[in-house]
């Protein structure tokens, strides 16, 4: 066996409220207030959902955001679900060999500086939401950001923490160093970030909605750091952005509704195509952290994300996706018959069929009295994005860029994936593992769940699910549970470290299991229905900085 070890940092706070009132979950304390506030004053899901993700744009800089992009899946108490899709898109220049520096491949070619900007939608995306299905006034939603940027707050150890280990990036954009330093020395815990540039754009935003953020002074400034940092976002690129509403896909396990994100997510798909393999198994007779459980679920997961690497990308220039085969029950009928109990199987960077012989994103969930709830997952990418803060405008830009796939044709045992739906393209939206999802029991909502964390999204996600459903776990319990994750290539389970017992360990080495430690996987943000009242679980195992409000 060989054990690899490395450092994946997860964050997480909550917001509950009482039974008969509206939930918010958020990734920061100051956030979820702000939604449920919104709540009190009579505002709908939608309302205290784009209200917490504005707030998260200064509280929480590390993916909180309006220079990123994302997704909002909605259920409206009648049942109507809609998704939109306000993921960042690849600016003019985009092609598929613009990863590479002097022929080769740089990681931080693909993943830093300002090539490694897409265009944002979140802003587009938040204002539409709140258009079809808000009720209070647009700057009433922003305003609780516009002060706490203003006037500052106070930075938690974790948030100081996260802003020290990010110094020596920012230290590369004055901008970026004048916002989140203290000229040049790191900001403390208890200090007062104040972001006075940021306030001033969240007002023109708060005035003039979209317009503003897309071909107003906010889209002068963006486009002027574009032309500094040779970067590839034009004026065109910011006027032509659009947000797509599209239909959620639909699945089901052991009798519940599970409604997830479609492409240009992969999470949705691979929720339910997992959920469909484990469906044939009795997974309720096994234990959580035991190896017969990590081993079913890592093999299903290995033979997923092989597929979402074949098959998955922007629907706007895949048109191929075989979507309604890949969640369909008889399709994992015949890959469960490709999993042995016994042993582990092998990834391949050229096998995509299976024989049958032998991470930084945030997430929120919101419930209103009335039952409309929403699961917002939005992104930087990595944490803090490309480090770069638009100078004169406050607000730090994504390095979404980094999700197409680097180099084509080029997919290899490390990880690195080349297969042709996620290559960069003008206009094109990256492949996205993001999972907001929505779980529903007899007609009413049941569990509102997802999380940040990259890849590990989609397994975070999924076994909330998996302890909901079929351990039976309340929501502070599923939030709890120890986590791992499988993605194919690398071939090896990924799990928290001192979360799973020697006996565990040993045994899936026997099976021929790679194993790799972390400290901590994703941040599941969720809402749970037991016995007759909302429940929300805080993830405090993994981000110190919770806090319980209600509305």
């Amino acid at each position: 066996m060989k054990i690899i070890t490395f450092l994946l940092v997860a964050f997480c706070s909550l917001s509950v409220s009482a039974q008969d009132r509206g939930v918010v979950v958020s990734q920061d304390k100051y956030a979820s207030e702000v939604g449920a506030q919104v709540l009190r004053d009579g505002g709908t899901a939608v309302d205290a959902a784009v209200a917490t993700a504005f707030a998260l744009a200064v509280t929480h800089p590390l993916a909180g955001n309006i220079g990123g992009g994302g997704f909002l899946l909605t259920r409206d108490a009648g049942g109507a679900s809609d998704f939109y899709d306000f993921r960042e898109t690849g600016p003019k220049g985009s092609h598929p060999n613009m990863f590479l520096l002097n022929d080769k491949y740089d990681s931080d070619y693909h993943h830093y500086g300002h090539r490694s900007i897409g265009v944002p939608g979140t802003v587009a995306g938040l204002h539409l939401a709140w258009t079809e299905r808000g009720k209070l006034p647009w700057a009433r939603l922003i305003d609780p950001a516009i002060k706490l940027a203003r006037e500052g707050f106070i930075i938690s150890k974790p948030l100081a923490n996260a802003l020290e280990r990010a110094l020596p990036r920012f230290s590369k954009y004055p901008a970026s160093i004048a916002q989140f330093s203290n000229y040049g020395k790191p900001l403390k815990e208890g200090e007062r970030l104040i972001q006075s540039d940021l306030a001033t754009t969240l007002e023109r935003i708060a005035k003039h909605g979209p317009k503003d953020f897309y071909s107003g002074e906010t889209a002068k400034l963006l486009v002027k750091e574009m032309k500094v940092g040779k970067g590839l976002i034009t004026a065109k690129d910011l006027k032509n952005y659009k947000v797509i509403k599209r239909q959620p896909v639909m699945g089901t396990y052991r009798g519940f509704q599970v409604i997830g994100a479609p492409p240009p997510s992969s999470g949705g798909i691979a929720i339910i195509e997992s959920l469909n393999v484990l469906e044939g198994y009795d997974i309720n007779k096994m234990v959580w952290d035991s190896a017969p459980f990590v081993h079913h679920v890592s093999e299903t997961l290995r033979r997923v994300f092989s597929e979402r690497a074949k098959y998955l990308g922007d629907p706007g220039f895949v048109t191929d996706m075989p979507i309604e085969r890949l969640i369909s029950k008889e399709h994992a009928g015949r890959l469960r018959q490709t999993i042995q109990s016994d042993r582990a199987s092998t990834s391949s960077p050229s096998q995509f069929e299976w024989p049958s012989e032998s991470q930084e994103t945030t997430h929120l969930s919101v419930v209103d009295r009335a039952g409309n709830v929403v699961s917002l997952t939005y992104t930087l990418e990595l944490s803090f994005g490309s480090h770069i803060v638009v100078s004169g405008a406050g607000f730090l830009l994504n390095n979404e860029m980094g999700d197409f796939n680097a180099i084509p044709g080029n997919t290899a045992s490390n990880g690195m994936i080349g297969t042709q739906p996620n290559l960069a393209r003008q206009g094109k939206r990256m492949l996205s593992s993001m999972s907001p999802t929505i779980l529903v029991k007899d007609g009413k909502p049941w569990l509102i769940t997802g999380s940040p964390g990259g890849r590990t999204i989609i397994s975070t996600t999924l076994l909330t699910i998996l302890a909901s459903i079929d351990f039976n776990f309340s929501a502070q319990e599923i939030v709890n549970a120890p986590r791992f994750h499988h993605q194919w290539l690398p071939d090896r389970i990924v799990w928290e470290s001192h979360r799973f017992s020697p006996e565990t360990k040993n045994f899936l080495s026997s099976l021929g299991h790679t194993l790799a430690e972390v400290s901590a996987q994703g941040c599941a943000n969720i809402i749970l229905f037991s016995d007759g009242r909302w429940e929300g679980g805080a993830d405090t195992l993994r981000w110190a900085d919770s806090a319980t409000v209600w509305e």
